[in-house]
């Protein structure tokens, strides 16, 4: 049976070979892009505990055979297991310790499927969790034949340095309504394993304001690209940096060899589905969201 550890930055390259084969074998329902791997870790948890108490890697005979990423959003966690293992009772139990890790004092925790996952949408319902919402679209486009990114006067496509991350968390925060400081973003991203400045695109404004980012992940096994995130300050809306940018990074990945970029978002966001579509992207997935009440809360309610 697979066991429990906690996970090391220094996991993170060894993880990501592994999904990318993964990938290859069983395809794409189950997992998401490689890149999802560091921006979850440490973008979406930000360092508020040590990666080690919240993330966990699961080892069957010297091999990966699982990964959870426990606290997300502070309820929800992901649970990626070894095709191997897809279905059976290792898979629940790597759930079911999840759950255990991920929202104490919540009175529910969440978790999200690919539509096409059959075996763990089972999984879940079997232990308990049910639907409440399409979580994301999951969106693909060819790398094959690219417009040229266009620019607004004055505005400037590059690449981020160290010293954006002032500008980038001021830029995130009002992207997403976030809680970046410039420190944390540079200690706990920009700094961390996975991340390369090379492959965060920034829109300069004429008075060097951070005004439009995104970062694009690669995945030379399966030959993907992946944006995760993609923003623009408030300030800078409907100029089309977005856009520009994102051309700028689609023309980058097909010069490594990519031949397909993904980007998923909320189902429910228009302008986000509008941008994607108009650069040829097109729907191939989505993500429903499970939940369950938290095991203390079902523990509670047994007793009583």
């Amino acid at each position: 049976m697979p066991t429990k550890r906690p996970y090391a930055d220094s996991d993170l390259p060894w993880l990501q070979e592994t999904f990318a084969e993964w990938i290859a074998e069983a395809g794409r329902c189950g997992y998401d892009h490689i890149g999802e791997l560091p921006h979850r870790i440490y973008d979406n948890l930000r360092g508020r505990r040590p990666v080690g108490e919240v993330v966990h890697v699961w080892e069957e005979d010297g091999r990966p055979a699982g990964l959870a990423i426990n606290t997300r959003f502070g309820n929800a966690f992901d649970v990626f297991t070894a095709p191997w293992l897809r279905g059976t009772r290792a898979e629940a139990d790597m759930i079911e310790a999840a759950a255990e890790t991920t929202g104490a004092g919540q009175d529910e925790i969440l978790t999200d499927v690919f539509d096409c996952d059959a075996a763990r949408i089972q999984t879940l319902e079997r232990l308990g969790f049910t639907r409440f919402r399409t979580w994301d679209d999951v969106n693909e486009a060819t790398l094959a034949h690219l417009p040229a990114p266009e620019v607004p006067d004055g505005f400037t496509l590059r690449s981020a340095r160290i010293e954006d991350a002032a500008g980038l968390a001021d830029a995130r925060n009002s992207a997403f309504d976030a809680g970046w400081t410039g420190g944390q973003y540079r200690d706990q991203v920009m700094r961390k394993p996975g991340y390369d400045p090379a492959r965060e695109i920034v829109a300069e404004s004429p008075d060097g304001r951070i005004a439009s980012f995104l970062v694009y992940w690669v995945d030379r096994r399966n030959a993907i690209g992946h944006f995760e995130p993609v923003g623009t300050h408030a300030g800078f809306h409907r100029r089309g940096l977005a856009r520009a940018a994102m051309l700028h990074a689609m023309h980058e990945m097909r010069a490594l060899g990519l031949t397909t970029v993904t980007v998923n978002h909320d189902a429910e966001n228009i302008p986000a589905r509008k941008l994607y579509a108009g650069l040829g992207f097109v729907r191939t997935h989505e993500t429903y969201g499970y939940s369950r009440a938290h095991p203390s809360r079902r523990s509670a309610k047994t007793a009583r």
